[in-house]
């Protein structure tokens, strides 16, 4: 029998729900410790005699991943074979802008497009930090929606940018990812089907990643919410790829292996100088770099 090739829609430690290429969902679980199936993996499979179970025997070759690194230091892949990712923010909790501008850095050395969407607008006071914010996130070239789940101001918007993509939503613990789902797919109930435990696991229903059809075509990818994040890159020296404004204005550095923080005739220096490119976006490219430097000698802050 020739395997079935699948996607993941849902993961749950080792066990997995697949969508077949008919369209029928089932509950799969890995063959072997190697095999470590991620949300948006395109997979083979076989069904398992005498089970309603199948069993996932390989990856086909990914597009893209998202990835982090762990408390080890190693590469964990969050989801795969993305077209789309959407950072939300809030009024609520506070947002942080570095946390954001993480996830924009691993959009952009995945090569797919990003929006940043901020929610809560109901609850926002003095707007105008945020304004300036979002505003230099446009500039960039990125999508930003303003939109507040509670009154459903704004998700239609959010809905345009995800239309026929396969997407990710990702942000802060409490911003209210799940929420703006629950608005696009107009079911607060049915977002996934828990594995049933024919195996004796018992019913699964905590979720580390769902992806879930959109109305109007497309779908996302519901991420758990984070404390922290940063994006696993090889060395430092690519940082600068995952900051558009920083790449664009490093085409006129004096020297080709400039990296933007001491050196001479450094165009990305004067870009800053001359407020094209703001302090803020750059402390955190130098943040990124940091970050990696410390996780490449073992120090995991």
């Amino acid at each position: 029998m020739i395997p079935e090739t699948a996607t993941v829609i849902a993961t749950y430690s080792r066990r997995m729900r697949l969508r077949l290429a008919n369209g029928d969902e089932v509950d799969a679980r890995i063959k072997g410790k190697r095999v470590r199936p991620v949300c948006g993996d395109r997979v083979t499979a076989d069904p398992i005699d005498n089970e309603s179970d199948w069993l996932i025997t390989g990856i086909t070759e990914r597009d893209n991943e998202l990835t982090r690194p762990n408390m080890r230091g190693q590469v964990e892949v969050l989801a795969a074979n993305l077209d789309y990712l959407v950072v939300v923010a809030a009024a609520e909790p506070k947002a942080d802008w570095y946390i954001v501008d993480r996830y924009l850095c691993a959009a952009e050395l995945m090569g797919i497009a990003a929006a940043v969407v901020y929610n809560k607008i109901d609850l926002v006071e003095d707007a105008s930090s945020t304004d300036e914010e979002l505003s230099n996130y446009a500039a960039v070239g990125y999508d930003v929606v303003k939109c507040s789940a509670k009154e459903g101001r704004g998700i239609k918007d959010v809905g345009q940018l995800l239309k026929d993509r396969c997407a990710i939503i990702v942000g802060q613990s409490g911003v209210g990812k799940s929420s703006i789902i629950n608005h696009l797919v107009g079911d607060t109930t049915q977002r996934t089907a828990a594995i049933s435990g024919k195996t004796g696991e018992g019913r699964h229903t905590t979720v580390n990643s769902v992806m879930i059809p959109l109305p109007n075509g497309g779908s996302v990818i519901d991420s758990p919410g984070v404390r922290d994040y940063a994006p696993a890159l090889e060395s430092s020296t690519i940082a600068a790829q995952g900051f558009r404004e920083i790449t664009e204005a490093a085409q006129r550095c004096k020297f080709a292996n400039c990296r933007h923080l001491r050196e001479p005739h450094c165009a990305v220096k004067t870009a800053i100088d001359n407020e094209t490119i703001t302090k803020r976006r750059y402390a955190s490219y130098k943040r990124i770099i940091n970050l990696t430097e410390q996780l490449s000698e073992g120090r995991y802050p």
